[in-house]
């Protein structure tokens, strides 16, 4: 069983058109692979240190099959692997082989692989094509698509990048089951935010079908990323590199960055997200845009899947002073995404530091 949605872009100096497979097992990987490598050219796996040992070698295997020369590239796991230093030893290696530009990158892990990846992708000899085979929930149905790809620069997350279309979106959902509870709900918090910005009714339908969720049941997540796909790749379509809508896509991300970035990176990313998210419908609640009802539902739903509803340890001057210097900030004026209705976001600039600081009283310890 499996499913496909078409990215496409007609944008003059944006076009673009890729498949994103949702399926069971890697056994259709191999030939839809054989369109983005043309004969005689070789394919690098870059991974990390976690996942390329559950599954790089059956990766090998299955290139190996269609005589599709192999290297791989393995750093060690986690978010502080993403920067500079890395994408040069990236680089390095992709020197020694002498990969050429018909040659192929193929990131196989996470968020952290598929953004360091496209990144390397995009500037190495002005761009080399790279398929994304995303292996957690959050890669899944948010970073592998789309075409963001970058890494962190110092204290700064995601400042150096490039949008990069990948050539194929590859998800197995059997990777999900090597996931631990942690890493599920970051990922799940993305797909919610998706149904928060873009789609009241699927919203409902994360809340009437949270214990499949909860246990992994088949069609349940194969329903749930599909639809969580879907919104991506509608918002991708009209805005390739975020000139507009596509920015609605950052709801709960603005403090969610800065929490993440002054928490050291303890926090997974959608857990940051979702106590972003709570502070931005804070504020639209006390805007008079939600109602107490709505933000009463949404948190209890976070509080349902076992979020972390709270954060200790961190100041709100360095939330704010952190938010204030992200790369979404435009003439150092912090970019809100904030709720009108569940399902209708909009983008406001106006969101001051006073009620930054109320809402970050609801999620500080």
């Amino acid at each position: 069983m499996s499913k496909t949605i078409s990215v496409t872009s007609q944008t003059a100096g944006n076009a673009f058109s890729y498949d994103i497979v949702i399926t069971n097992g890697f056994r259709e990987l191999s030939s839809l692979l054989e369109p983005v490598l043309e004969s005689g050219r070789k394919a690098a796996i870059i991974s990390d240190s976690n996942v390329f040992g559950i599954y790089g070698d059956e990766i090998k295997n299955l290139l190996a099959e269609k005589e599709i020369p192999c290297f791989s590239f393995v750093f060690p796991a986690g978010e502080e692997s993403k920067n500079l230093d890395i994408v040069q030893d990236v680089y390095e290696f992709l020197i020694k082989n002498r990969f050429e530009r018909r040659d192929v990158c193929i990131a196989l892990g996470g968020g952290v692989v598929g953004d360091l990846t496209g990144f390397v992708a995009a500037t190495y000899l002005r761009g080399i094509a790279f398929v994304q085979i995303p292996t957690s929930l959050l890669a899944q149905t948010d970073s592998s698509i789309g075409g963001k790809t970058g890494v962190d620069f110092r204290r700064f997350k995601n400042m150096v990048g490039a949008f990069h279309q990948p050539s194929l979106c590859f998800m197995n959902m059997n990777t999900l089951q090597t996931l631990d509870k942690r890493q599920f709900l970051s990922g799940l918090g993305e797909i919610i935010k998706a149904a928060l910005i873009k789609d009241k009714a699927f919203y409902e339908w994360i809340k009437n079908n949270s214990e499949g969720i909860m246990s992994l049941k088949e069609t349940v997540l194969e329903e749930m990323i599909y639809r969580a796909c879907l919104i991506k790749r509608e918002v991708v379509q009209n805005d390739p590199k975020e000139a507009g809508e596509r920015a609605l896509l950052n709801f709960g991300h603005t403090l969610g960055h800065a929490i993440e970035r002054c928490a050291g990176f303890s926090l997974f990313h959608g857990e940051c997200v979702v106590l972003g998210m709570i502070a931005a419908l804070y504020i639209s609640n006390q805007r008079g845009d939600i109602s107490d009802a709505e933000y009463e539902d949404v948190y209890g739903l976070f509080e349902r899947f076992g979020y972390t509803m709270k954060v200790t340890g961190l100041s709100k001057a360095d939330i704010t002073d952190t938010a204030k210097s992200d790369k979404k900030a435009e003439a150092g004026i912090v970019k809100f995404i904030l709720l009108q209705d569940i399902g209708n976001a909009v983008i406001k600039k106006d969101v001051t530091q006073q009620e930054m600081e109320k809402a970050l009283d609801i999620i500080l310890e």
